[in-house]
């Protein structure tokens, strides 16, 4: 007989996360501060200034060679 079950995915971790957030009330960007590339970034949808913020997020490790804060 087939089981239609799927099989239980792996938990997602969560933390608290450092991340920047659009100033602009009207826009709802984001990004994880780890994957930014400016010391302060502006807003790629909005182009505003952003400020540093927390967020509850799922863990991910920013591996690229690239990442060098200005």
């Amino acid at each position: 007989m087939y089981n239609s079950r799927k099989k239980p995915q792996d938990e997602m971790v969560e933390e608290v996360t450092s991340i920047w957030s659009c100033t602009n009330d009207e826009c709802k960007g984001w990004m994880r501060d780890n994957f930014s590339f400016a010391s302060e970034p502006t807003c790629p949808q909005c182009k505003s200034p952003m400020v540093k913020s927390e967020k509850k997020l799922t863990v991910l490790v920013n591996t690229s060679p690239n990442q060098s804060k200005d």
